[in-house]
């Protein structure tokens, strides 16, 4: 697929996304991980796209408490730019990650700049129902804010995708080697912070050994994610069976 029709898709995927059509769909669209995979389809280099998406999945690890609905960061719009620009100009992982961040931040403006509109829709909702005009509401309610939604957020993606790609490989090129480097130290530490953040959201004392216990499973044992999240689940599960013989008892 050529350098516009990436953009096309990943401006229609970013409003698609943000529609919340259902929370457990729309909040799987909206994770890096999930988007890398369609990058990947789409720009034939699945490998690059998941690393990528990877990494920035970590970062954003902790953006799961949103606090009177404001969300701190953007991690569907950080990926929605990300990602491609970083897979077509063949970053490294690190130096996307890095580079999806202030992206992340403009992306809370994005959002503010859409509520602000959605005060517009309400306002014609209640002069619809005032008239009983069912209809009227459902398209206050879904149409009129989804239409407002493309207008706002399709041509901010699709306009950096298209030509970020041509000035990211110009960057690169320009960027001294050292400079790069540190923006690839920069993009392996903000995974950790993903990982910090999230324990300081649901960490608890109690649960520290678990996550001792995981951290050395991994690094003595050698085990992959995959079997971590087995025996994971397995130990909730026998946990869970103790506690509620405890409580029969």
């Amino acid at each position: 697929m050529s350098v516009l029709g990436i953009s096309i898709f990943m401006g229609v995927y970013y409003w698609f996304s943000r529609l919340r059509l259902g929370y457990t769909f729309s909040s799987m669209l909206l994770q890096p991980v999930t988007m890398s995979v369609f990058v990947g389809l789409i720009t034939g280099n699945m490998e690059l796209s998941m690393k990528i998406g990877a990494g920035l999945q970590l970062v954003y690890l902790g953006v799961t408490s949103t606090p009177g609905g404001n969300v701190p960061s953007d991690p569907a719009l950080a990926g929605c730019i990300a990602i491609p620009i970083g897979v077509l100009a063949n970053m490294s992982p690190e130096v996307a990650i890095a580079l999806a961040i202030p992206f992340g931040v403009i992306g809370v403006f994005v959002d503010q700049l859409r509520r602000t509109t959605n005060a517009i829709w309400i306002h014609m909702a209640d002069n619809y129902a005032e008239k009983a005009d069912t209809k009227g509401i459902l398209r206050a309610a879904f149409l009129y804010p989804a239409i407002a939604g493309f207008i706002i957020r399709f041509p901010i993606v699709f306009i950096i995708d298209y030509f970020g790609v041509s000035a990211a490989q110009k960057i690169i090129d320009i960027i001294p080697q050292w400079l790069m480097h540190s923006f690839e130290i920069m993009g392996g530490i903000l995974p950790a912070l993903g990982f910090a953040i999230t324990l300081t959201v649901i960490g608890k004392k109690k649960l520290i050994p678990f996550y001792i216990i995981g951290f050395f499973a991994v690094l003595y044992l050698e085990l992959n994610t995959m079997a971590v999240a087995i025996f994971a689940i397995c130990i909730a599960l026998l946990l869970g069976l103790f506690k509620m013989k405890e409580e029969v008892v």
